[in-house]
């Protein structure tokens, strides 16, 4: 939205929206540090205070011990008559033997030296509260105290935020869709879809807190976040009824009924069937409900928010393009520089915690150096489209951290360990089909040219390294903390500001030509202010459409799980070649329909324990679905890496990529779609039945286990 200024030459929309949420953004990022500084804080008392020979530790020391009440000189004798008054006369009736004073003097003596040992640990821990003691405790505590509550309270965080970012997103008509509407009719369409949406999502909300809590008597946790929702969706579908009405007056009129179908935002659609489907089974809490589900996920989608942040940050320094002119001086073929650059884009795909977020980042600077190193424009689209594809499955990517948690059989190392394996086949097939169908020779500068143009291109860079380097041992050496796939949503946007910081106030003009779609005031031109600021306003866009249809992605397999379509499949296939069929093909269904954390939680739930069943190795069938979830990020209908690639380049951008191929063959039309899809599926195929012949038994250790160094340390 183009807004004048409003106050001290800020629109109200960033005031209200962008401000909000960048504190957010901090306030998540300063809890998550302050838990890591307080476990600090912690280690510290325990090496400061701790006394292994007298048994103390600092955790004793965290507050005053309360004095032992017990008296450690009790006798028998003492304690006999007072057992005998307490017996009254109908006890009496019925004791059928007299007191053994021998078995109570023992009674007596252990309770005796366990009421010693009380007062003697309460005389150690006193003399061990020092001073010292006491002033560090005091630091120790109120620093917990201060991050309890961000702690206890991560639910409400990621809704302030999600509320914030829904709200911009609609007003902004940014929802994602399978095409951005054009005509009036288009955003007529897309407005009734988003009314309908929100107004199901309110009444769900609204049944839910009416009907669960106050006739049911079930108490609500936190009662409040329900109502937030209610009182989002309300606001939701009243800005798509004055969008309904107000059209963007650019918009021409006219269109196609059937082509505003595929302007409807994905959010809508899911919204809408999930809706329908759990009304139909009258389960009309339904959305409520999965909506919960995800706020009891608010770690993880805080993570993931922290992910686009640090990608949207990244998208406003100069690395992509340093790290770029290390390979430039090779003057590689397209389809050659394709594969590096694919290669090495998989490893900071990993930690952006999803593909989607690194095309969001740092696909406009893939597509345009492709194109320059005078690739296609449809093979440039492809290879952006993949370009967050093919690292999922390396550390510390979250989605394993999301299967590790939720399935006991595996591990993140393990994961990650074979991931490695997967990650080599799907880059192979890539550098194999791209030189397959390429139209120029293989070309490439001799390294007496190259190398040493190299060289020197490693010294801008080199700062940019160091700093990251500063910033990780910093976290290791100062906090205790290393660089892993549980620390990387905290650590990331820390290295990215720091590299902000750095970029913006060297003041460095952009040297390559942008994409038509970007300004004068794109990323690489602004000051170090607004560069945060831009890189929030894009954060918010991503937040408002991304997390909301991760939400209802989870819905929509909620209605799958309760369909009973899951059910259809055989718990018992009788032959695992037949399982590993019928999964792979039910895998890349879901992956198509769903994001994949939503579908994660559908498949842990229902198809892990099938194939479990029938024989497939825990760690073989995960790969199958990592593999399977990408080829449904790839593919059609929905097809998401290529709809966030249309986002990046723009819609002129892909006009001229259609216009570009109208005469040539149908794959050279279509390569942005055809080529991801026959890299993709031959890596599944080949992890699917390959695999088995990995995980087969060997000697009852499965083999996964039997080659322990296939594994990363």
């Amino acid at each position: 939205m183009n807004q004048k200024p409003a106050f001290l030459n800020r629109s109200w929309a960033e005031w209200i929206s962008s401000l909000p949420v960048f504190l957010l953004l901090l306030l998540t990022l300063v809890i998550g540090t302050g838990e890591m500084i307080h476990g600090q804080l912690l280690r510290m008392g325990e090496r400061m205070f701790g006394d292994q020979e007298s048994g103390i530790q600092y955790f004793m020391l965290r507050a005053d011990p309360a004095a032992p009440s017990c008296n450690p000189n009790a006798t028998a004798e003492a304690a006999a008559p007072a057992s005998s008054a307490a017996m009254d006369d109908i006890d009496a009736l019925f004791a059928d033997e007299p007191v053994d004073m021998d078995a109570m003097h023992q009674s007596i003596e252990k309770a005796n030296e366990l009421c010693r040992e009380k007062i003697g640990m309460y005389k150690k821990i006193n003399d061990h509260l020092t001073t010292e003691v006491k002033t560090f405790r005091k630091i120790e505590t109120t620093f917990f105290g201060i991050f309890r509550f961000g702690t206890e309270n991560r639910s409400l965080l990621l809704l302030l935020m999600v509320a914030i970012a829904a709200v911009t997103t609609t007003l902004g008509l940014h929802h994602i869709a399978l095409r951005p509407p054009k005509t009036r009719t288009d955003f007529r369409v897309y407005s009734v879809a988003m009314v309908l949406a929100n107004s199901i999502l309110v009444f769900s909300n609204l049944y839910y807190i009416l009907q669960v809590q106050n006739k049911s008597g079930v108490e609500i946790d936190r009662p409040y976040i329900s109502w937030i929702w209610v009182v989002l969706f309300s606001a939701l579908a009243l800005v798509s009824v004055r969008s309904f009405f107000s059209p963007p007056k650019d918009a021409p009129e006219g269109g196609s009924f059937g082509k505003a179908l595929l302007s409807i935002p994905l959010f809508a659609f899911m919204g809408i069937s999930a809706g329908l489907s759990f009304m139909g089974d009258e389960h009309y809490a339904g959305l409520a409900i999965y909506l919960g589900q995800m706020m009891e996920l608010s770690g993880v989608f805080l993570n993931l928010a922290l992910y686009i942040w640090a990608g949207m940050l990244l998208k406003q320094t100069r690395v992509v393009d340093l790290f770029l002119d290390i390979i430039r001086p090779w003057k590689l073929s397209p389809e050659m520089l394709t594969w590096v650059i694919l290669f090495v884009a998989a490893f900071p795909t990993a930690y952006t915690g999803a593909s989607g977020i690194f095309v969001i980042a740092a696909g406009a600077v893939i597509y345009r150096e492709v194109k320059l190193a005078g690739a296609r424009r449809q093979y440039a689209l492809a290879a952006t489209a993949m370009s967050g594809s093919l690292g999922v499955v390396l550390a510390p990517c979250l989605l394993i951290v999301v299967i590790a948690a939720l399935n006991k059989q595996v591990t993140t190392q393990v994961l990650y360990g074979w991931g490695i394996w997967v990650f080599l086949l799907t880059s192979t097939l890539f550098f194999i089909v791209s030189q397959m169908m390429r139209k120029q020779k293989i070309q490439i500068e001799s390294a007496s040219v190259a190398l040493p143009a190299s060289a020197r291109a490693l010294g801008p860079v080199s700062p940019y390294i160091v700093l990251t380097l500063v910033v990780v041992y910093f976290y290791k050496f100062v906090l205790d903390t290393k660089l892993d796939e549980f620390t990387a949503p905290m650590i990331l946007p820390v290295i990215l500001l720091a590299i902000v910081i750095f970029d913006k106030l060297r003041r460095h003009e952009p040297r390559m030509p942008e994409l038509p779609h970007e300004t004068k005031h794109s990323e690489r031109r602004i000051g170090l202010e607004e560069a945060i600021r831009s890189a929030t306003t894009d954060t918010i866009g991503h937040i408002g459409a991304l997390i909301l249809l991760m939400a209802l992605s989870v819905a929509v397999g909620g209605t799958i799980e309760r369909s009973g379509i899951m059910e259809m499949v055989p718990h018992s296939f009788g032959n695992i070649w037949l399982a590993l069929t019928l999964l792979m093909f039910l895998l890349v269904f879901v992956g198509m329909i769903m994001d994949p954390f939503g579908a994660v939680i559908l498949v842990t739930a229902t198809v892990a324990p099938v194939a479990y069943n029938n024989g497939i190795h825990p760690v073989h069938f995960w790969m199958i679905v990592l593999t399977a979830f990408e080829l449904g990020y790839l593919s059609p209908p929905v097809a998401l890496n290529q709809l966030l690639t249309r986002q990046v380049v723009g819609e002129k951008e892909m006009e001229d990529a259609d216009e570009e191929v109208r005469h040539e063959s149908f794959y050279y039309r279509y390569e942005r779609w055809i080529l991801p899809l026959i890299v993709m599926i031959p890596a599944l195929i080949l992890v699917v039945y390959g695999g088995a012949f990995v995980a087969w038994d060997y000697k009852g250790t499965g083999f996964f286990d039997w080659l322990p160094h296939f594994r990363l340390p």
